[in-house]
């Protein structure tokens, strides 16, 4: 009895590769077509494409420079420092933001009815509002309407508010990158609450009653039980949030704080290299968001059950 095999066509393996084959192609083309397009439209515009422009002097001023910066630099340098400014704002707030997520989302469980119920507000009212009008807000109607530098406002006694913005352990931070900073920080730790709200409720309730049965005090519980399994649930669409985060960073330019996306419009503006600006940018997003997830997998990788 001699076994057929099934034609090529009906087998899984060929039409998985197959698909994928055609994906790359179809990508291919679509890639290529546009690219033809927007060469020719520039060669009727009488436009040269290239990146030149950016060894040419920038002519324009930065007003928060973390490396040495002067308007005689090049175009380069300043986008440079965008990026840095970029970087900033995106690590601290996704630190940040951890920290308030994962507190907002312990505390909308917790069996203190105000506790809960705050936080249930927090929740709520900054996941349920446009991030562009909180940072407005946070702007004019709070930093802009505190006192000034002699009359400064001191917080837990380590920060100090002011119209010159925050100062927090001797570190100086301008209005603008206050604004950003805590703008993202709550706005996205409201979804990351939620989030770890669902990641622990997935844990199985005899999880509870088992740590409770041994004595086991709730912060305990919750710290070396509860948590460390509801990561498993909690990290993958965390990435989500911190590439969100990464990403809502470029509102930066509605307050004025010189990211990497203020910079680049400011250097499209003087030069009209649109394509070359709008490439560069698309390029600077796609890595940094390349580079969160290859570490949030990484990380997730390590927190997954492991089948032996």
């Amino acid at each position: 009895m001699t076994n057929s095999k099934p034609p090529i066509w009906r087998d899984y393996r060929f039409l998985q590769i197959a698909t994928q084959v055609i994906a790359v192609i179809l990508a291919i083309a679509i890639v290529t077509i546009l690219w033809i397009n927007v060469n020719r439209n520039l060669q009727q515009l009488r436009i040269n494409f290239g990146f030149d422009f950016l060894q040419q002097q920038a002519s324009f001023d930065i007003g928060e420079t973390p490396i040495n910066y002067n308007p005689t630099d090049t175009y380069l340098r300043a986008l440079w420092v965008g990026l840095i400014n970029s970087l900033r704002v995106a690590i601290l707030g996704i630190i940040l933001t951890t920290i308030v997520g994962i507190t907002a989302g312990i505390a909308r469980l917790s069996d203190n009815w105000l506790v809960r119920n705050i936080s249930l507000v927090y929740v709520e009212i900054f996941r349920n509002t446009p991030l562009l009008l909180q940072l407005l807000f946070w702007y004019f109607a709070v930093f802009l309407s505190l006192p000034n530098l002699e009359n400064k406002i001191s917080v837990f006694g380590f920060i100090k508010l002011s119209q010159n913005g925050l100062e927090v352990l001797g570190f100086n931070l301008t209005p603008e990158f206050s604004t950003l900073l805590l703008g993202l920080t709550f706005y996205t730790g409201a979804f990351i609450a939620e989030i770890v709200r669902g990641g622990i409720k997935s844990v199985a309730k005899g999880q509870w009653e088992a740590g409770l049965s041994l004595g086991l005090k709730s912060t305990l519980l919750m710290r070396l039980i509860i948590f460390p399994q509801a990561l498993r649930v909690i990290i993958p669409p965390l990435t989500s949030q911190y590439l969100n985060l990464t990403k809502n960073s470029s509102l930066a330019i509605a307050i004025g704080y010189p990211d990497i996306y203020f910079v680049a419009s400011t250097t499209f503006n003087q030069t009209g290299k649109a394509v070359e600006v709008m490439i560069l940018i698309m390029l600077t997003y796609l890595t940094l968001s390349l580079i969160i997830s290859l570490m949030m997998n990484l990380i997730n990788h390590k927190f997954q059950i492991k089948e032996r």
